[in-house]
């Protein structure tokens, strides 16, 4: 069971979370806190798997974002690796190339945006039509 998922920088700011267990905001803040800790000065060819507080945190960087899960003990590793990278690749299709400013700035870009643009184009491809 996947028990939340975060992301974050090199710097340690927070850029998406998402919690499916109930922690108050006092515990989500230390959570987020003691991970970074832990993860952030970690080697790059040391394993993405940490023991923490009696479950599993898988991680992974990409870039300059760093995706965590925490699982429980019993629960596989490697698929939640390779969850992580099936959740990278759906935010590059959905970006284009996804960075991390797409996630501070457009992480809950709308349909209603390309419908506009969409009908925008339409609008103008009449007006070319009529002046022709």
């Amino acid at each position: 069971m996947i028990h939340f998922v975060l992301l974050f920088s090199r710097q340690g700011k927070v850029r998406l979370t998402k919690w499916y267990s109930p922690y108050s905001q006092k515990e989500r803040t230390k959570v987020i806190r003691e991970l970074s800790g832990l993860i952030l000065p970690r080697g790059p060819k040391l394993c993405h798997f940490v023991e923490w507080r009696g479950f599993k945190v898988v991680y992974r960087r990409y870039a300059s974002l760093y995706f965590c899960m925490c699982i429980n003990q019993d629960d596989n590793e490697l698929e939640v690796l390779e969850i992580i990278h099936l959740f990278v690749e759906v935010l590059d299709r959905y970006f284009g190339s996804v960075c991390e400013l797409d996630l501070i700035f457009n992480f809950h870009k709308d349909s209603l945006v390309e419908t506009a643009k969409e009908e925008a184009s339409s609008i103008s491809n009449i007006i070319v039509q009529a002046t022709k």
